[in-house]
C-alpha cells in the first residue's frame, strides 16, 4: 500500500477532490473504501460521457476498494433537476426496468462485473416513513436547497419548480447514509448533490465521504456536454462502425479534448502530439484515426477497433461504398418515404431537428444528390448509397 502514490494516480484527470487531505488519509488507513457512482436509468443506452467516469471507478476497482454502482431506480422517478429548465417528466416503472437491464450490462465493459456492487436506492428510499422525510428534510434549509445554480435560475426567471424537484439532491445525499460511502464519484454538474451526500453523513453521525467531481465530455458539436437528448453522444451499445465514424466526425480541436479524457494522455503528451501536428510532422488524420481506435478497442474490443478502422478506411478514404454499413429497411417501408422517416430508419439522427440541421448544411446525400428539402419524399432501392453527416454513410440491402 501507498496512500501518496495511490492519491496522486486517483487525482489525475479530476476537476477537483474534496477535500484532498481526507483522501490522503483514508487510503492510508488501509481500509477497503467503499467507492460509490450512482446513475439515474433515465435513458436506454450510457454514452462515452459516462465512461469518463467509469474509468476512474475503475482504478478504484483496481485498487482492491469495494466499487458501488448505484441504480436510482428511485430518484429517477423523479428526474434530477441538474441543468433543467422545466420539470422532467417522470418515467414509467416498465422504462425504468428495462433502462436499469441495459445499464449494467453496459456497465460491464469497463468495469470487472465480478468485483461490482449494484445497488438501488428504491431499497431504502421506498421503506422510508413520512416520520423519517421530515427528518431528513429538517437537517437542510431551503436557502441551502436554492443556492443551486439551477434552482437560483429557475426563481429568478419565475419558472415553476416543483417541491419534489428540491427533495432530489436530499435523497442522492441519503444515499451515501444508506451505503456509509467513503468516496463518490460525479461529474461537475453533480457537485452540489455529492457534497449534499457528504453533509447529511455529518448530520447522521457518520464519517463524510471524499468528494471526485470529474470533468464533462464534450458531445459531437464541441459546444455542450455529451447527451443523448442533445443528439451529440456516441452510445456504448451503438455499432463499432458507427462509433467509430462519429469519433472520426469530430473537430480537430475538440480531438485533443477526447485524447485526454478517454485515451488517458497526461498533459504533456498532448503537447508533444500538437508540437509535431503543428511542425507537420504529423497530419491531423493520423492523429485522430489512432485516437478513434484507442477509443473504440477500450470500450468495444481491440478486434472491432481494427476491423472498424479498416472499414473507415475503404468507405472514406477510398470511396468504397460496398463496404458501407448495409441496412435492410423494415417490410412495407413507404417507397417513397419522409427523408426524416428515412433517416431514423437508419439510426443516422436522434431527433428531427438534427435532421433539420444535417439538411440545411447539405449533409444529407442520397445516390450523389444532395437533399436540400427538409420535407422531401426519397426513392429508394437496394443498392441506394446514403450519407448523413461527414462520416455516416449507408447502402439499402
Amino acid at each position: 500500500m501507498n496512500g501518496k502514490k495511490d492519491l496522486k494516480l486517483l487525482q489525475e484527470g479530476t476537476v477537483q477532490v474534496i477535500p484532498e487531505a481526507e483522501l490522503l488519509k483514508k487510503l492510508e488507513s488501509g481500509k477497503k473504501l467503499r467507492v460509490k457512482l450512482g446513475m439515474d436509468p433515465t435513458a436506454p443506452d450510457l454514452h462515452l460521457g459516462h465512461a469518463v467516469i467509469l474509468r476512474k471507478l475503475k482504478q478504484f476497482q483496481d485498487l482492491g476498494h469495494e466499487v458501488i454502482f448505484l441504480v436510482g431506480d428511485f430518484t429517477a422517478r423523479i428526474g434530477d433537476p441538474t441543468g433543467r429548465s422545466k420539470t422532467r417528466p417522470p418515467l414509467s416503472e416498465e422504462e425504468i426496468t428495462s433502462h436499469m437491464q441495459t445499464y449494467i450490462a453496459q456497465v460491464s465493459k469497463i468495469l470487472d462485473p465480478k468485483k461490482i456492487r449494484i445497488a438501488y436506492n428504491s431499497e431504502w428510499l421506498d421503506p422510508l416513513t413520512s416520520k423519517e422525510v421530515v427528518t431528513l428534510c429538517a437537517k437542510v434549509t431551503l436557502a441551502r436547497i436554492t443556492e443551486r445554480e439551477d434552482f437560483a435560475q429557475r426563481i429568478k426567471n419565475n419558472i415553476p419548480i416543483g417541491l419534489h424537484e428540491l427533495l432530489y439532491p436530499l435523497f442522492q445525499g441519503y444515499d451515501s447514509v444508506a451505503l456509509r460511502a467513503d468516496v463518490e464519484l460525479g461529474g461537475t454538474d453533480q457537485t452540489f448533490n455529492v457534497l449534499m451526500g457528504r453533509f447529511l453523513q455529518e448530520q447522521y453521525g457518520q464519517e463524510p465521504q471524499v468528494v471526485l467531481i470529474m470533468p464533462l465530455l464534450r458531445g459531437l458539436d464541441g459546444e455542450h456536454k455529451m447527451s443523448k437528448s442533445l443528439g451529440n453522444a456516441i452510445g456504448t451499445a451503438e455499432p463499432v462502425d458507427q462509433a467509430y465514424g462519429k469519433l472520426m466526425s469530430i473537430s480537430d480541436q475538440l480531438m485533443w479534448h477526447y485524447l485526454e479524457l478517454l485515451v488517458g494522455l497526461n498533459p504533456s503528451e498532448i503537447k508533444k502530439r500538437q508540437e509535431a501536428v503543428a511542425a507537420e510532422s504529423e497530419h491531423p488524420m493520423a492523429v485522430k484515426k489512432w485516437m478513434a481506435r484507442e477509443v473504440v478497442a477500450q470500450f468495444w474490443s481491440a478486434q472491432e477497433a481494427d476491423a472498424a478502422q479498416k472499414n473507415f478506411e475503404a468507405v472514406f478514404q477510398q470511396k468504397d461504398y460496398s463496404k458501407a454499413h448495409a441496412v435492410s429497411l423494415p417490410e412495407g417501408t413507404d417507397n417513397p418515404i419522409w427523408i426524416v422517416d428515412l433517416l431514423k430508419l437508419l439510426h443516422a439522427i436522434d431527433s428531427s431537428s438534427q435532421a433539420k440541421r444535417l439538411i440545411e448544411e447539405g449533409a444529407v446525400v442520397i445516390d450523389g444528390v444532395v437533399i436540400n428539402d427538409f420535407k422531401a419524399q426519397v426513392a429508394w432501392r437496394a443498392g441506394t448509397v446514403i450519407k448523413a453527416g461527414k462520416h455516416k454513410i449507408y447502402t439499402l440491402e
